[in-house]
């Protein structure tokens, strides 16, 4: 029907997905069948018998349920263990969800979903054609069943699904071998019946008399050569030296021959998962003969680009000194050189502090120079000619700024305040909401007066 991905939720239900990765790493779950499908309800799968009725889980027991408040059966997709009403009767048996299915919340452990488009093989399941049992006439199965991301890297299989596949090869071809003994065996002459007597006779060569019947080719002889020996041309034959050693060892065609038994298949096992060792360790020493290659070739590089005169120098070989004082020594020269005023161009620090330090004292002199101020404290330009020599030019180098003050007229703080009151109002609800209860009180008080003195008058 197509693949189906999975995505398993093991923060949350942490022993279903370990038991889940397990067994998929024991291949627990290849060819076994989707046993039971329920249309818009769940197609169940996960026992290798296909009865429904078989299964074991990874800890060799059933194991309980896994709850979550935030894991619900809200909608199709949805993976989760099976059991037989039992909190803690959860195997290898699992299923997925057609639909939505609150009937199922907290009774099943939810401990995954189905990924992307993948959903759709799982609804072609869905609409195979079923018997009266709810199982499928034509039942789709798992070919296999591979991990792409793991988080439990301490899982230990007991079974590889490697071995396991070619256990099963072995104990196929040992079943053929068992079947084809029997069939030969089963093919034996049955020589105690009175009808296979003149056959077996015939087989054997031997006359009713009880005289050997001649094995003998007329035109294989020569009949002179027999004639002058006295012997009769039918007795005697001369076979070409091709022929001559056939038959002479005879072919034991009911020999004991033994059967292969499970501990001869435990022991091809057994060799079989030394083969696999011996193959992972080779594997690792040509893929760590393979790193160090490339490491070399990366050093090499490294060498090249750093201007190394030979590229078949030995790598480990050490590194010429270069003559010379290096790059950061010539940088660090050349900083000390500009600051110590060598480089031309360049003001050094101390310059601009003097500079500043002189700025400084102009603005504090100005300040207590004497300032020629109007009433309306305008300050006068103050001008100056050159000299004579620069063609008296008028130039404006005004230099009163350094003496400028700043002075804010003070005003009488109530005409301030009279005037934010009259130019910003400040609206508190809440006072005018007591206001407004204030009056009501007050006009409660007033009627109830009212009331009072007309009572007095009648």
């Amino acid at each position: 029907m197509g693949e189906i991905e999975i995505e398993l939720w093991c923060k949350e239900t942490p022993k279903a997905c370990r038991n889940f990765l397990a067994l998929i790493m024991e291949g627990y779950y290849d060819n076994v069948i989707f046993h039971r499908i329920v249309p818009g309800f769940i197609a169940q799968t996960g026992d290798p018998t296909g009865t429904g009725m078989g299964g074991e889980s990874f800890y060799g027991e059933p194991f309980e349920n896994e709850t979550h408040s935030r894991l619900k059966f809200n909608r199709r997709g949805l993976i989760a263990f099976a059991n037989n009403g039992d909190k803690r009767s959860n195997t290898s048996q699992w299923f997925i969800t057609l639909d939505r299915a609150d009937e199922l919340q907290n009774k099943h452990t939810l401990f995954g979903r189905v990924n992307g488009p993948t959903i759709y093989n799982v609804l072609k399941i869905a609409n195979l054609e079923l018997d009266k049992q709810e199982r499928p006439l034509f039942p789709p199965k798992i070919t296999s069943a591979r991990i792409i991301e793991n988080p439990y890297t301490d899982i230990v299989p007991r079974i590889t699904a490697e071995e396991k596949r070619q256990q099963l090869a072995a104990r196929q071809a040992a079943n053929a071998e068992r079947e084809r003994l029997d069939k030969r065996k089963g093919a034996k002459k049955n020589t105690g019946l009175l009808s296979f007597g003149d056959e077996e006779d015939k087989d054997s060569g031997v006359l009713a008399g009880g005289k050997k019947k001649v094995m003998a080719r007329p035109d294989f002889v020569d009949p002179n050569e027999s004639a002058a020996a006295g012997r009769p041309v039918e007795t005697y034959v001369e076979l070409p030296e091709s022929l001559r050693n056939i038959g002479k060892k005879p072919v034991e065609l009911n020999r004991p021959v033994k059967k292969p038994t499970d501990s001869d298949i435990e022991g091809d096992v057994s060799g079989i998962r030394a083969k696999h060792d011996a193959e992972k360790k080779n594997t690792a020493d040509a893929r760590k003969a393979q790193i160090e290659e490339m490491q070399a070739k990366i050093r090499k590089l490294d060498k090249r680009r750093a201007g190394s005169d030979s590229d078949d120098s030995d790598d480990d070989a050490p590194r010429k000194k270069r003559s010379g004082p290096s790059f950061l020594d010539q940088e660090l020269a050349k900083y000390s050189a500009g600051r110590r005023g060598k480089r031309s161009g360049k003001k050094d620090e101390d310059d601009v502090l003097s500079a500043l330090s002189s700025f400084t004292g102009k603005i504090r002199k100005a300040g207590t120079s004497d300032a020629v101020h109007d009433e309306d404290g305008k300050e006068g330009e103050e001008t100056r000619r050159l000299d004579d020599d620069t063609g008296g030019l008028e130039i404006d180098d005004d230099i009163g700024f350094m003496s400028h003050a700043l002075k804010a007229t003070k005003e009488d703080d109530a005409e301030q305040t009279r005037r934010a009151e009259s130019d910003y109002t400040v609206i508190d609800p809440k006072a005018k909401a007591r206001a407004i209860k204030d009056e009501k009180v007050e006009r409660r008080r007033d009627s109830g007066r009212n009331r009072g003195h007309g009572s007095g008058r009648r």
